[in-house]
């Protein structure tokens, strides 16, 4: 008999990078909820420990993504503390300075492709293989809207986020037999503090809220726990044969 909707990660061990905040946190709260065991991993220590010790069985684990070693050592912890990883929610990045391509500071660039290009690689590099080693398991990517579309002014992270499509297609097909499948989520702008306060520091928040309440073609904004949903199904056995697919979280944005 399959498991309810309620219970879905009930036994399973689920990873989650920027857990402390925003989307992984969302996310974090739903597994959490549906009966996993979480690992928040986050650079975040003090936050990534709030989370963990609100939820019902989780830790906490410091970790830069961007870097091979600390990320190979947050997953031994999470398998030294639970024994397995079956879920990794892959969604640590950061956006970088919004600057057309001539103006953009080379440590920007760096900064920007170290946490969403390479740390995606090393949390997918370590994870995978902890996942061989108990039977397989289910792996979401967190791209954005800007991954299927352009945008002026964030070369860096359109940049990172195309491809970390295709490095979500290439990493889908290569264990597709081997009982790991890999998706991605593509939101447009969600309502977290962080963009909460991006518009109240706006020189008009009003006319800014307006904006991005009317950026996609349904009125409003996604919430994070919208975000959390489409994680939560990618990652269960509801969507056992999808494989090497975006789902887009964006009101239409990308439909034309």
């Amino acid at each position: 008999m399959s498991k309810t909707r309620q219970n879905r990660f009930e036994g399973k061990v689920v990873f989650v990078t920027g857990g402390a905040s925003g989307l992984g946190e969302a996310a974090a709260r739903r597994f959490d909820a549906e009966g996993a065991k979480v690992v928040i991993a986050d650079i975040d220590a003090e936050g990534a420990e709030e989370v963990a010790t609100s939820l019902s069985e989780a830790m906490a684990v410091k970790v830069d993504t961007s870097k091979a070693t600390e990320v190979e050592k947050a997953v031994e912890a999470a398998v030294a503390r639970f024994g397995r990883i079956d879920v990794i929610f892959n969604n640590a990045g950061i956006s970088g300075d919004q600057k057309p391509v001539h103006e953009m500071g080379l440590e920007n660039w760096k900064r920007v492709t170290s946490i969403n290009g390479d740390g995606v690689f090393y949390v997918l590099k370590y994870g995978i293989a902890a996942m061989l080693k108990t039977g397989g398991g289910a792996i979401v990517n967190t791209s954005s809207t800007n991954g299927l579309v352009g945008l002026k002014n964030i070369a860096p992270y359109t940049f990172t986020k195309w491809g970390l499509i295709g490095l979500t297609k290439s990493v889908a097909m290569e264990y597709a037999d081997q009982g790991i499948r890999v998706n991605a989520v593509a939101p447009t702008v969600v309502k977290t503090p962080l963009v909460e306060q991006f518009i109240k520091d706006a020189d008009d928040p009003e006319a800014m809220a307006e904006d991005m309440e009317n950026f996609n073609p349904m009125p409003g904004m996604p919430v994070p726990e919208d975000v959390a949903d489409a994680v939560a199904f990618l990652a269960s056995d509801e969507a056992r044969f999808i494989t090497g697919h975006v789902i887009p979280i964006d009101g239409g944005y990308t439909a034309e």
